[in-house]
């Protein structure tokens, strides 16, 4: 004997619960890109407020002692002072030019005693080894130097902090403070570092500048919207299979009145994976029909 199927009302229920699953699934996804796209916003306006603004000391966007402010960042500040050259580091794996290139940092020893990070640009690897063949030399002695401030950057993802004698995986700057100076004789400022401007005076060569933050919003406000059609598009499946199901419901409650009105026997139920297989075949034999009606008036 052939298992029985469940009753279409439970059927039923146990396909609105899993469209009302799906579309909850769905509602958190599009909630988290909806939140990833206003992040995005931010971000962009941040940029076209501070990244093209007039330069200003940068005691007046840090004081001895501060911090950087979220809304500050991108903002053009001024450094003077002198480069500690014999600290310079370099940043490993760094996506410019098409390959995994260096960014140069040098500390900045400013007037009034604090010692600031300057990411100087970028250097490609070296042709016949990892290591840049060269990496251009900061002005010596007193210079004047335009920087954007930037926040520092996490520790790596891989939880790898080790690097080569003289470079660095990211832009941490507690782990750069280490590198440079380990007995923290001059303490680096740790809030904030500088993306370089323009250095006064200009040397002969100068790494390569850093790329501008890209004005690209991203797909975030799409793929939310895409959640929300996925989650109606559930809604819509289950409503036109529970409607199928009751349609051939309907027919097989009318087919089993004829049969008992003509004195036969009425013809078991179809499983609702039977309608389909039958539906199936019932379009198959309409298309082959379609199609040699086709073949039959291009013949004549």
């Amino acid at each position: 004997m052939s298992r029985q199927s469940a009753p279409p009302a439970v059927r039923w229920t146990v396909y609105v619960a899993v469209a009302v699953v799906f579309a909850i699934a769905c509602a958190f996804l599009s909630n988290w890109q909806f939140s990833r796209n206003a992040s995005r916003s931010e971000q962009l306006a941040l940029v076209a407020q501070n990244y093209d603004a007039s330069p200003v000391p940068l005691a007046d966007v840090i004081p001895a002692g501060g911090e950087l402010a979220p809304e500050d960042e991108w903002t053009p500040v001024i450094l003077q002072g002198v480069y500690l050259t014999d600290q310079q580091l370099l940043v490993r794996n760094r996506p410019h030019g098409g390959t995994a290139a260096f960014e140069v940092l040098v500390p900045f020893q400013l007037d009034d005693g604090r010692v600031f990070l300057v990411d100087r640009g970028w250097v490609p690897p070296g042709r016949d080894q990892p290591e840049p063949d060269a990496v251009p030399a900061p002005p010596e002695g007193e210079a004047t130097v335009i920087v954007r401030l930037r926040p520092g950057e996490g520790l790596p993802r891989s939880g790898r902090e080790t690097a080569p004698d003289g470079q660095v995986p990211t832009i941490n700057l507690p782990l750069v403070a280490d590198a440079i100076d380990p007995q923290n004789a001059r303490p680096l400022e740790q809030s904030a570092f500088g993306v370089m401007v323009s250095e006064d005076p200009a040397p002969a060569t100068a790494p390569a500048a850093l790329e501008s933050p890209s004005d690209d919003p991203g797909p975030y406000l799409s793929y939310a919207v895409q959640w929300i059609l996925f989650a109606l598009m559930g809604f819509f499946f289950i409503g036109y299979v529970i409607r199928s199901e009751r349609k051939h419901r309907r027919e097989d409650l009318e087919e089993a009145e004829r049969a008992r009105a003509e004195g036969r026997a009425p013809a078991a139920a179809a499983s609702p994976a039977d309608r389909m297989r039958r539906g199936a075949k019932r379009q198959r034999d309409r298309d082959m029909v379609d199609e040699d009606a086709l073949l039959d008036h291009a013949e004549h």
